[in-house]
């Protein structure tokens, strides 16, 4: 996965303003929490996900992640059914922490519009969004 080197932050990912971030292979995003989401987060102990076969517009919340300090919900940036779940996070909620863009993924969907995606932001409207922030 190449990454903005002085950023970390993957270029061929887009992001929700809500630090979603979905990499997209024709109709299917795998979709996660960025690597600002988990450290602000700290150190991640449960994510609650959804059911293969749910279906998700776009903005609604499709889950939530449990951090020691905090929950937060998840929020789908684009609109779909989700097709796989990474049952793997049950056991090994900290994958978020130690790999967010790797194994830390949570979901995979059957996107309805894949141009969707084009309204997210891109990595460096991404980096600039959290230094911002």
């Amino acid at each position: 996965m190449s990454e903005d080197l002085e950023s970390g932050i993957p270029e061929e990912l887009r992001y929700s303003e809500q630090h979603e971030w979905v990499s997209l292979d024709d109709d299917t995003g795998t979709i996660g929490i960025t690597d600002y989401a988990q450290a602000e987060l700290g150190d991640i102990v449960f994510v609650e996900l959804p059911e293969v076969g749910e279906r998700f517009e776009q903005g609604q919340s499709f889950g939530s992640v449990e951090a020691v300090k905090a929950v937060e919900d998840l929020y789908c940036p684009v609109a779909g059914e989700v097709v796989e779940v990474n049952d793997t996070l049950e056991e090994g909620a900290d994958q978020v922490n130690g790999d967010p863009y790797g194994s830390g993924w949570m979901i995979k969907l059957r996107i309805d519009n894949p141009a969707d995606a084009d309204g997210l932001l891109s990595a460096a409207d991404y980096a600039s969004l959290i230094e911002d922030a």
